[in-house]
């Protein structure tokens, strides 16, 4: 479970930095260097991957009742889910 939460983190962060490669179209800021090159890459190539599968593990866990679950942050797996929900319909209607 300890990974799960790790990856759920991972994930969290991986959204903030779609939220902000996806932003970085629309308002005039310049993604320079490295920090830049870093927030496209996590934003584009891992956020989605990472997102659905963090979420498939979330569900088939708590299906399955394994674990426990007052360690998750509730905020943490409704954000991750609702980022995942606009990822998917940025993908395929942009």
């Amino acid at each position: 479970m300890r990974k799960l939460l790790f990856f759920c983190r991972v994930a969290f962060i991986c959204n903030i930095c779609f939220l902000l490669a996806w932003l970085s179209q629309y308002v005039p800021v310049s993604l320079q260097g490295h920090a830049g090159a870093t927030i496209v890459v996590l934003g584009t190539g891992v956020a989605i991957v990472l997102n659905i599968l963090v979420n498939f593990f979330v569900i088939i866990s708590l299906l399955q009742k394994k674990g426990n679950w007052s360690t998750f942050p509730r905020w943490l797996i409704v954000s991750n889910f609702l980022l995942l929900l606009f990822q998917i319909f940025i993908l395929f209607f942009n």
